[in-house]
């Protein structure tokens, strides 16, 4: 409990502090503070991240930061994928607005995951719990995941990395945005050009994309 709390109210100085003090064991301290945000809602995404940034560099703050985070979603999704069939989650997910969320979720698997990852902030945990109780294609979970993801944890970093020259130069948010469509629709592509590869060996009918 006296941790929970402590990971609560961390703010800049202690993230920094322990990055440093644990610096011998390399990316491990950064990788494993973002791994935690999938189980410890309370962790602070934009503050997590941009400390990286600023302590291992852009770059390899923002892969850190961004293996940690998709690792988080991937062990989250597929625990629950295990245990889906379990009374507890079945009457969770029978509830009248959450079976009514359920199948929007299987229309726009995709999208759902892919828009909601681009957030700093959110029920990360929600996110991947829904998407696993959707039985959502754990490939389509996984691209999803990986480029919303990105997208995400790079913008922070950039602005984490050098904050002034972010706010020299706003006009860079435009080129963030662009980002954004770009990431979105190759998703969308490398997602549907897999979906019919599988269909093609498998033979069967076909299945609706993200699913």
């Amino acid at each position: 409990m006296n941790i929970l709390n402590e990971l609560r109210h961390i703010d800049e100085q202690k993230l920094l502090q322990w990055l440093d003090q644990y610096r011998a064991y390399g990316p491990l301290p950064g990788i494993l503070l973002t791994f935690l945000k999938s189980f410890v809602p309370p962790l602070p995404t934009i503050l997590i991240v941009g400390v990286n940034a600023a302590v291992y560099g852009l770059w390899l703050g923002f892969l850190y930061s961004w293996i940690g985070i998709v690792l988080g979603c991937l062990v989250t999704f597929v625990i629950i994928r295990k245990i889906a069939d379990r009374p507890y989650w079945q009457r969770w997910a029978e509830r009248p607005r959450v079976s009514k969320g359920m199948r929007w979720v299987r229309r726009n698997a995709f999208s759902y995951v892919f828009l909601l990852s681009l957030f700093p902030v959110g029920p990360f945990v929600v996110i991947n719990i829904a998407a696993a109780l959707a039985r959502m294609r754990f490939r389509s979970f996984l691209v999803a995941i990986m480029l919303g993801k990105a997208v995400m944890v790079f913008v922070i970093s950039f602005i984490g990395h050098d904050p002034a020259q972010f706010l020299r130069h706003p006009e860079q948010a435009l080129y963030a945005l662009l980002f954004v469509a770009a990431t979105w629709w190759i998703g969308r592509w490398v997602e549907t050009y897999g979906v019919r590869r599988t269909e093609r060996r498998e033979g069967g009918e076909p299945k609706k994309t993200g699913a």
